[in-house]
């Protein structure tokens, strides 16, 4: 499912409009393309500061947050309206019946064309805060990764995760050599097409509808700024 027009990426509370987020809002179950730069939740170093479930609140009322995406992650974000239809997604969440896509331009050149990842992953594992892979103390994480296009130094990947660990996506990368473009904390940040933030995006979302189990996919479409460092690369690059 998708919404009219193309979702907001701007972070400006006085420019964004919600109704250009919403990909899906029924009774039970709000699904919004959340734009990057934007947390999903409350920032506990500055409260007051806008977040993605504040600024939905006042148009849909009392929200339940399922999950969430880094703050400079863009993309599919599903909201309940009820507190039975959290109930059921948590439970669709923690059982691992959710299917999560997402795109994301790397840097590097894969020398596969699809590959899946299980190494265990330790969140806050080193001096910088990062999820790091620990065979002895990480947990349980799994992606499988294909890549859609190639280019000179770069590629467009697309992620699936089998579990949802912090920052799973972009340490299994890591881990493979193929650092998320301008992702600085995982060392994508060296050189990148015009991209001010971590070129990962949330790129559909499948699950059970919580008031009828209908299973239901939402796809969220790149934002501006996603669109132009793909397009960056297809000019500058060359797709191969």
């Amino acid at each position: 499912m998708s919404g009219a027009g193309s979702p907001a990426t701007r972070t400006d509370m006085n420019d964004l409009e919600i109704s250009d987020l919403v990909l899906w809002s029924d009774e039970t179950l709000l699904v919004v393309n959340k734009p990057a730069g934007l947390p999903t939740l409350p920032d506990g170093y500055n409260p007051t500061a806008p977040y993605l479930g504040g600024i939905l609140t006042p148009a849909f009322g009392r929200l339940w947050v399922v999950h969430r995406l880094d703050r400079y992650t863009s993309g599919v974000v599903a909201f309940a309206r009820t507190s039975q239809a959290h109930r059921t997604l948590n439970t669709q969440f923690e059982g691992r019946q959710v299917s999560k896509v997402y795109h994301a331009l790397v840097v590097g050149n894969p020398d596969w064309t699809e590959k899946t990842v299980g190494q265990p992953l330790l969140a806050n594992g080193d001096r910088r805060h990062r999820t790091v892979v620990d065979a002895q103390k990480g947990k349980t994480a799994e992606t499988s990764f294909r890549v859609l296009e190639q280019f000179g130094g770069f590629a467009l990947v697309e992620a699936v995760p089998h579990t949802g660990r912090t920052h799973q996506i972009r340490a299994h990368l890591a881990f493979l050599g193929l650092p998320i473009v301008a992702d600085e904390l995982y060392g994508g940040g060296l050189e990148h097409p015009p991209l001010e933030r971590t070129a990962l995006h949330a790129s559909r979302l499948t699950l059970n509808h919580p008031a009828n189990g209908e299973r239901i996919g939402f796809e969220a479409p790149y934002p501006e700024d996603f669109r132009a460092g793909l397009k960056h690369l297809r000019i500058h690059h060359g797709e191969r």
